[in-house]
């Protein structure tokens, strides 16, 4: 059979009505006039493109000025109709005398299928994990971060309890994006919501990967001409959670691919859970649309740790390490260590394992000892980071308000604080400064600066919050 040829028991549509399937045997006008159809897609769209989403297409049926062609899936239908329908229906105009439309319609097992050279791949339910593990998508697990070993406080409680539901109930909402700065353990509950799923619900096929590793793999495929394959496995999964979500911004074909998975997988009631350092609404270089998209179901986010939850998540650890540790030193440890919760178990780690290999007792002392150049390096170093969220508590503002383009001065005056305080404390320049605030304008920064030198000569109340902040900052 031609691979331009029809398929006999074809399924014709009229204005996207479905009617019983007919004989149709194309003239040999119509299967010269597909061809030269045909050709031309390849010529005008590139090999890349042909082979991915047009080469499938069969030749169906030709009736009343309509040219039908059928494709495997619906996805690839829709893709089609968004993206290249248009020229190819005046391709087929210009074609044929008397062609004035042009139906795509889905045909499972069409002609195209048939054709060796350009089967369109199947995946099975059960061949997914398989054909993930082969082309290497997912990430690995970390078997420490499980629910067992998540503290938590009151800065972590809405991500944890959401984390939770999504592990005991069928889609609870979709998605669920979790946010908050670094090292405070978005990837923790990731991973803990991946392992919680496989064992208690070991039929479901979860895929847990970093953005960055989506956008590696999706380029590969492209590269490899094999996209199609890519895109049916991340289509057949049940839950799909990719951390890091901020990385591909600024990446317009992976936002588009993530984009169109995501609605694919939603349209199925599949799970989706997405981690990152911000708010949807703040991711910048990230497609409106797709931001939209990911705020559709319940956006959790992680605050700064509390004292409190630094305490206890050092209490843990160094139940875990099997290690006694005197309750002074996780004191001075949660008082000194407040950057994020990965350096803090660092620096935990540190303490045991000097301990372990001298063979000597964990003491505030050996700490202070051990630990001098974190200890030093934590009194001098002031972060943007910090600065912002020491501000944004003593005004009660949300972090994500730091980078919000909200002009409201009860949040513009925080952010302006902010900025000054930075310029002040940090070695920043005043490019990098704007960027850390919403990717804003060096200008900008100029402005807030000689604003808020101005409110400190003209009003004592707010030259006292500022003096406040700034010996909070300093220690």
């Amino acid at each position: 059979m031609s691979e331009f040829g029809g398929n006999n028991a074809s399924v014709v549509s009229i204005y996207g009505q479905a009617l019983a399937p007919e004989t149709f045997d194309p003239t040999p006008e119509v299967r010269a006039l597909w061809e030269k159809v045909y050709n031309s897609m390849r010529e005008e769209f590139g090999e890349a493109i042909f082979r991915s989403w047009l080469k499938p297409m069969a030749l169906q049926a030709c009736y009343h000025g309509t040219l039908e062609v059928s494709v495997p899936t619906r996805f690839m239908k829709d893709w089609i109709s968004t993206h290249y329908v248009e020229r190819i229906r005046q391709m087929c105009k210009e074609a044929g005398e008397g062609i004035e439309r042009l139906e795509i319609v889905v045909v499972h097992g069409h002609a195209a299928e048939e054709n060796n050279e350009v089967e369109a791949p199947k995946v099975l339910k059960s061949n997914v994990n398989e054909m993930a593990e082969k082309m290497d998508l997912s990430s690995p697990l970390d078997p420490r971060f499980k629910f067992e070993t998540f503290v938590v406080g009151k800065s972590n409680a809405l991500a944890h309890a959401a984390a939770s539901r999504v592990v005991e109930c069928n889609v609870p909402f979709n998605p669920l994006f979790i946010y908050g700065g670094v090292g405070l353990g978005k990837t923790h509950l990731m991973h803990a919501i991946a392992w919680e799923l496989k064992e208690k619900q070991p039929e479901k096929v979860v895929m847990y990967l970093s953005a960055e590793k989506f956008m590696y793999q999706f380029v590969k495929a492209i590269r490899a001409q094999d996209t199609m394959t890519f895109k049916e496995v991340f289509r057949s999964v049940d839950v799909l959670m990719i951390d890091d979500i901020q990385f591909i911004a600024g990446k317009d074909s992976t936002q588009e691919e993530f984009f169109h998975t995501f609605n694919a997988l939603v349209d199925q009631n599949k799970q989706i859970i997405i981690a990152a350092d911000r708010a949807p609404s703040e991711l910048q270089g990230i497609d409106e649309r797709l931001r939209s998209r990911m705020s559709w179901g319940l956006v959790a986010d992680i605050h700064s740790s509390t004292y409190d939850l630094r305490l206890g998540i050092l209490r843990t650890r160094a139940v875990q390490l099997g290690v006694e540790v005197p309750e002074p030193v996780l004191e001075f440890l949660a008082l000194k260590v407040t950057s994020n919760i990965r350096e803090l178990e660092g620096a935990l780690n540190r303490i045991v394992a000097h301990a372990d290999v001298t063979k000597s007792e964990i003491t505030l002392e050996s700490t202070q000892d051990v630990l001098q150049d974190l200890l030093r390096s934590s009194d001098r170093r002031i972060t943007i980071d910090e600065i912002q969220r020491r501000v944004a508590e003593h005004y009660n503002v949300r972090i994500a308000d730091m980078h919000s383009s909200r002009r409201a001065r009860s949040v513009a005056r925080p952010r302006q604080v902010a900025m000054y305080l930075a310029k002040q404390l940090t070695a920043r320049s005043l490019p990098e400064i704007g960027r850390k605030f919403g990717g804003r304008d060096h200008t900008t920064v100029m402005h807030a600066v000689k604003k808020v030198d101005e409110l400190i000569a003209e009003d004592a109340s707010f030259a006292q919050d500022v003096e406040v902040l700034r010996r909070t900052l300093t220690g």
